[in-house]
């Protein structure tokens, strides 16, 4: 789930170097921590918030395979 997440935000960013993913693994979920550059944020999230939902709902449907629930939280 991680690196779909980083290879989704780096096709998005201009500075895909300063794209960071973290992901905390819980026993029945995961949380995944998406930082960017201050520039780029606004690219990740979209406009009103499209790209954003666009990102939770492919990962919801890739977690849903592995019966596993998984967050997408976007970081400033």
């Amino acid at each position: 789930m991680k690196e779909l997440i980083e290879i989704m935000a780096k096709a998005l960013v201009e500075h895909p170097d300063q794209v960071q993913v973290i992901e905390i693994a819980g026993e029945h979920a995961s949380v995944i921590e998406l930082r960017t550059a201050k520039d780029d944020i606004g690219k990740v999230i979209g406009k009103r918030g499209r790209n954003a939902q666009a990102m939770r709902t492919i990962l919801n449907a890739a977690s849903a395979k592995l019966r596993k629930r998984v967050v997408l939280e976007i970081i400033d």
